[in-house]
């Protein structure tokens, strides 16, 4: 079903009379976004359905006796920001887990607090502002080696929602960077740890409105601010109703049963009471990469109750007893580990697939709850992430959000940004960018739900979802197609492309869409696909002007357009 829904993701890109790429597209002119390349004569195969794993709680994990370059890349399409011809080749050389090891041994990259001091931007003009925020996200995404971490920490930023926009303090860059930092820096650590930083961090206070949350006054009437507490629950850990290790709702009489209720949340609201910034100093913004510490004359001190817990005496020992409950919660395995597989590998995975990682999650074979290492391999070692089947299934795959797009390009062009301005900057609008912007999410709610279902699709129809189709529309379509038409002929600012590899293969048009395939698309553009695009980049001649520059702009705009390359499978 995502294969019938696809269209509406991609556009088709005319081609002008001199063979190059025509202006750019306007939303209701005459190409409508949704015949997409289709509608030249491509399109991706589709149909059958993957056979169902086995129904275990133990990892089934797809062993081949060897790797090929497209099993290499359709791999590290979903572990890393993009892949490229040198890092296939070290994923057959070491296989999956041999890869898998090495990213988790690597150093972490140069922080995005360290980057944005070592750079200058701790000035004090820059006191009220946000420069700087976008260039180091946009480096450490595209030229950065620990490519896993960076994928693992944006998987977690979709689900642990920060966005610099809703972040009412000054140094917001130094700020929403900190925040950013604490994902990367636990992305292989603990479940538990991460909740932790999160809680103690100032931009998740200032998000999410309990940064100097004042305990209950019996004279004004006032309560405690419930925002964190209710979100903490809902989004980042728990959900709405209870589930099976499978991911299941569980159900009494056929009505769903919550996970909790008012109470509880009044009671966790009480818990997060005076955590407050660790300094007044505000001449620089050091205070914000602190943890939060707690101010006894805001913290509540009586009893709380929660999820069956209670606590009293509050300060940082109530934190704890709330963050161990939740840790607890027979949900957050399957809650946390279905999203993680969504941002991975596929929009619907099974219930199997779920348990299966939800099982590691509870424990890691070593007795330990919420081992993220472990965890990322289960997800990427499954059967239903490593199985060729999964190419025939008509429910698996997701749609690429846009970022991954553009970061995709840029690592297979070798994008780098000299003077270190990165110029692609706030991608989220959906007139002219991306629809999206890794760290500007306007709400905790991120761009696109987890449970997003196009209305009247044949996706919502099977009872599926497409949690990245919420930003997809006729205006964000012709606008990605736009802007990545204007990326791929002229970069951002320096941040330029260096396509010296695929200008040596531009004289074959099979040898030069080959390679874009492999590489950038995971040799997924079906046969119908590949013979349009060929047939654009042979209406440039060889001997033309510019023409192999030409050749390859049209190869990687087409396949960037074409819904085969958009649904990740």
């Amino acid at each position: 079903m995502l294969d019938e829904d696809r269209a509406d993701a991609g556009a088709c890109v005319d081609l002008d009379e001199a063979g190059g790429i025509a202006p750019p597209l306007k939303a209701g002119g005459v190409i409508a976004p949704a015949l997409l390349l289709a509608a030249c004569g491509g399109g991706g195969s589709g149909g059958g359905t993957a056979s169902a794993p086995p129904a275990s709680s133990a990892p089934v994990v797809v062993v081949p006796a060897a790797i090929t370059a497209t099993q290499a890349s359709r791999f590290l399409a979903q572990a890393s920001m993009g892949g490229t011809r040198t890092m296939i080749e070290s994923v057959i050389a070491r296989r999956y887990e041999g890869w898998i090891d090495d990213q988790f041994a690597l150093p972490r990259a140069t922080s995005h607090w360290d980057w944005l001091v070592a750079r200058g931007y701790n000035v004090a003009a820059n006191i009220n502002s946000e420069t700087g925020f976008d260039a180091t996200l946009w480096r450490q995404m595209i030229v950065e080696p620990d490519q896993l971490r960076q994928r693992i920490g944006m998987a977690l930023l979709d689900l642990l929602v920060v966005g610099i926009g809703g972040v009412n303090l000054n140094w917001k860059q130094f700020a929403t960077a900190a925040y950013v930092d604490v994902l990367l820096d636990n992305a292989f650590g603990n479940y538990r740890t991460l909740l932790d930083a999160i809680t103690t961090n100032a931009a998740m206070g200032s998000f999410l409105t309990f940064l100097g949350n004042r305990k209950a006054n019996a004279k004004t009437g006032a309560q405690p601010d419930e925002n964190y507490a209710r979100e903490l629950m809902q989004l980042f850990t728990l959900g709405l109703y209870q589930l099976n290790m499978d991911g299941s709702v569980r159900t009494s009489g056929g009505v769903p049963l919550e996970t909790y209720g008012p109470a509880d949340v009044s009671g966790l609201a009480r818990v997060f009471t005076g955590l407050s910034l660790a300094t007044t100093d505000n001449t620089t913004p050091d205070r914000y990469r602190q943890p939060l510490v707690m101010n006894a004359s805001l913290n509540e001190t009586g009893a709380a109750s929660f999820l069956g817990a209670s606590t009293s005496g509050g300060g940082m020992a109530a934190v704890k007893v709330a963050l161990d409950t939740i840790f607890a919660h027979p949900n957050l395995p399957p809650f946390v580990s279905k999203q993680l597989i969504q941002r991975l590998v596929t929009s619907n995975p099974s219930g199997t697939y779920v348990g299966r990682v939800a099982a590691v999650f509870t424990n890691n074979g070593s007795g330990v709850r919420g081992d993220m290492k472990a965890v990322i391999k289960a997800i990427l070692l499954d059967t239903e992430a490593r199985s060729d089947d999964a190419l025939a299934s008509t429910t698996a795959g997701k749609l690429r959000e846009p970022v991954m797009r553009l970061t995709a390009w840029a690592r297979l062009a070798k994008v780098d940004s000299p003077s270190n301005a990165w110029g692609f900057g706030d991608t989220s609008s959906q007139s002219n960018r991306l629809g999206q912007s890794m760290g500007r999410s306007q709400t905790v709610f991120n761009f696109f739900r987890p449970a997003y279902t196009p209305p009247a699709s044949a996706i919502g129809n099977a009872g599926l979802v497409a949690p990245e189709f919420q930003i997809t529309n006729e205006q964000s379509v012709v606008a990605y197609v736009n802007y990545m038409q204007s990326l791929v002929a002229n970069g951002a600012g320096d941040a330029k492309p260096d396509y010296t590899d695929l200008v040596a293969k531009a004289g074959d048009s099979a040898a030069l869409v080959d390679e874009i395939n492999l590489v950038l698309a995971a040799g997924q553009l079906g046969s119908a696909t590949v013979t349009a695009i060929r047939a654009a980049v042979d209406s440039v001649a060889t001997t033309a002007t510019n023409a192999a520059i030409n050749r390859v702009g049209i190869a990687l705009l087409l396949t960037l357009a074409s819904p085969d390359f958009l649904t990740l499978r």
